[in-house]
């Protein structure tokens, strides 16, 4: 990473500001912005989340915003109602309220001395689900957006469900939230108002892995801010930026193909980070490539920005199986349009244990019966890598034991894969509620096997999301699983392994009862999308390499611990993943605030009873200066019966006094039952 302390625009740092909202309520923003801007005003970009700018995310906002406010724009960083130094308590994720205080946020942002009216508007994550979903309601002043790992669907492609089937992501991201919604604004902003702020927030958010569960399929829950619905409603330029070790990437996708407005899309090799800090690595210059688009959209200047093809997307090389990576090398490939024309459809078909190019022959379909144990996927890796690796999916081998397993004979010449796969299966279960996880492997010739993507179909879920049907046991039905998209390079002399299960926990949550499901071979195929090499493809412009703004300066006071641990006790027959993501301590020395944070997550089965299976969350969150000691500890526990999913949750609030001890200021537990709705 290169370090840049000189701008074309001399920087000036607005800590806090409070920008009023139509009820009277007000929001927190912290302002970098050239400082002649008030007599030569610029456009605004905005970044809008819930993940308090005074501490959390202050080194990330110190490499950003001021390299975006140093090349001509005042770069805004606001929390979201009920988090950070804003008013209010947060109740859920993408609702009204958050995309209305988004429109008075931009109103404001436009009509202040040192805006010219132009807005942008730009996030990863949340900032980028709200880019879109702000861009769909079309406020006046916003021009342009950058949305980086997001989605387009909030059912469909997020953490809470795949392919009609629960993620474990949906208990680590309510641990997320449950912490973060319980944390207090910092008194050095909002002043003698905290605590009541605070104990309203802790009252008053709520338990959001709760709301996740009630709504088990693709109802209106989840559709008013999927932006999916009604493409067009999008009127300004997007940029969709994502990673393969991501869990967005299909997003980009169809934003390619469904948008009718000037677009872009990036797709690298990254986990859940910005492109200039993304790992795997090679991390680019992406700051140079958001100011050039701002450049363009913003002021408009000719950057030759759409003359380029509208999406790029780094072609992985094969490596061997590794829970994480510094880098994975490749090259960058690009089109100009997507759907691509130059992208061949290869339909496989499935026979006995082998993948043979071309339709079915006429000869009798071939029936397998499978019930994977549960110990399938516990090597598998996070829906979405964060970057707190190891948690990429480990050797194949170890998962195929419990798995159907299809493969290819070696190559006689290298293939490279680019875009979304898919398998069409026929298939029967035992039980009215089954589920199949179809995994792509790179297998080289020393029998290594590099898991490159995976799709996953509750089959109850066969006609689609919105109203899943129960199997009628023994029957057959034919469905089509859609794996997530990859650019991925298969050298002549490796196979090509296709991996079937009925399970993979703790990625997904099993079926209520252990299911048997018969696949008829003869009647199934895999699809690939096949790229040919282009030669093209070298003469692409060069990516800048990686720059930002300087580090925000720490000192660090405790160590962290980060590690992920697979065991088994064969005396209680009890496997267990342990994550831990302890960041010890560190002070913000700038703010002269010492923060501690730490995430414990522990996901476990006994042998193959699937209603064994439970998923723990521990968080402990701690703000310490001069007398300001706050500590906020919350545990989630989430398991199930055949019939109901039950959440035991215990969140505890403490003002840290050295005389008193650790007196607890607030209390709550929550035990919930909810009836599984085929899942």
């Amino acid at each position: 990473m290169k370090t840049i302390t000189e701008f074309p625009h001399e920087v000036r740092v607005i800590e806090n500001t409070f920008i009023p909202m139509r009820d009277g309520a007000q929001l927190a923003a912290r302002i970098w912005l050239p400082v002649d801007a008030e007599e030569l005003p610029v456009p605004a970009v905005l970044e809008y989340i819930p993940y308090r700018k005074r501490d959390s995310t202050r080194g990330r906002d110190a490499m950003n915003h001021p390299y975006i406010a140093g090349h001509g724009y005042v770069a805004v960083r606001v929390d979201m109602r009920g988090s950070g130094d804003s008013d209010g308590v947060i109740v859920d994720e993408y609702r009204p309220q958050e995309h209305e205080d988004a429109e008075d946020v931009i109103a404001w942002l436009a009509d202040q001395q040192w805006c010219d009216g132009n807005v942008g508007m730009m996030g990863i994550s949340w900032g980028g689900f709200n880019s879109l979903q702000i861009a769909a309601r079309r406020p006046p002043a916003l021009k342009a957006i950058i949305s980086a790992s997001a989605t387009d669907d909030l059912y469909v492609d997020n953490m809470h469900y795949m392919g009609g089937c629960l993620l474990a992501d949906n208990l680590s991201e309510a641990t997320v939230m449950f912490a973060f919604n319980s944390l207090p604004p910092d008194p050095a902003i909002v002043g003698d108002r905290w605590r009541d702020m605070w104990h309203e927030r802790l009252a008053g958010s709520g338990l959001w892995l709760e709301t996740w569960l009630e709504h088990q399929r693709r109802d209106d829950y989840w559709k008013p801010a999927s932006v999916c619905e009604d493409y067009s409603d999008i009127q300004v330029p997007v940029m969709a930026v994502g990673g393969w070790a991501d869990g967005y990437t299909n997003a980009i996708f169809r934003l390619m193909e469904n948008l009718d407005v000037p677009r872009k899309g990036l797709i690298g090799p990254w986990g859940h980070k910005y492109p200039h800090i993304g790992i795997p690595g090679p991390a680019i210059g992406f700051l140079q490539e958001v100011v050039r688009w701002w450049d363009h959209w913003l002021k408009g200047k000719d950057t030759g920005l759409m003359e380029e093809p509208m999406l790029r997307a780094w072609m992985q090389d094969s490596v061997s199986p590794e829970p994480s990576y510094a880098d994975r090398p490749g090259r960058w490939v690009a089109e100009d349009s997507w759907p691509s024309p130059a992208i061949e459809k290869r339909r496989y078909h499935l026979r006995r244990h082998g993948i043979e190019q071309g339709d079915a022959k006429d000869e009798p379909g071939h029936d397998v019966t499978l019930q994977s144990p549960l110990s399938v996927g516990m090597f598998a890796g996070k829906w979405a890598s964060y970057a707190a690796t190891p948690d990429l999916p480990f050797d194949q081998r170890e998962e195929d034991g419990g798995a159907l397993v299809y493969e290819t004979d070696p190559l006689q010449e290298t293939m490279e894969i680019f875009g979304l796969p898919s398998v069409t299966f026929e298939v029967s279960a035992d039980k009215p509620v089954a589920m199949l996880a179809v995994r792509l492997s790179d297998v080289a010739p020393n029998g290594e096997a590099t898991r490159f993507t995976y799709g996953l179909l509750n089959l109850t879920h066969r006609d689609g999301s919105e109203n899943p049907q129960p199997l009628e046991p023994g029957r057959k039905y034919r469905v089509e699983i859609d794996l997530n998209g990859i650019a991925q390079t298969i050298p002549a002399g490796h196979r090509l392994r296709l991996s079937v299960s009925t399970s993979y926990w703790p990625l997904a949550w099993p079926s209520p009862e252990a299911a048997m499901v018969t696949l008829t071979a003869g009647a199934s195929t895999l699809t690939l999308p096949v790229r040919p090499p282009r030669p093209e493809d070298a003469a692409l412009r060069e990516f800048g390499e990686p720059e930002a703004a300087p580090d925000l300066e720490i000192t660090p006071l405790t160590p962290g611990e980060h590690h992920w641990r697979v065991s088994r006790d064969l005396v209680t027959n009890v496997s267990t993943l342990e994550v831990a993501n302890d960041q010890g301590s560190f002070r913000i020395d700038e703010t002269d605030t010492i923060v501690r944070r730490s995430t414990n997550e522990w996901y476990s089965f006994r042998w193959n009873e699937v209603n064994s299976v439970r998923g723990e969350t521990r968080t402990v969150r701690r703000f310490e200066r001069d007398d300001w000691r706050v500590e906020i500890v919350t545990r989630t526990v989430l398991t199930s019966t055949p019939t109901d999913f039950h959440i035991s949750a215990q969140l505890d609030a403490y003002e840290l006094d050295t005389q008193r001890g650790n007196p607890r200021v607030y209390s709550e537990n929550w035990q919930r039952a909810i009836p599984r709705d085929l899942v």
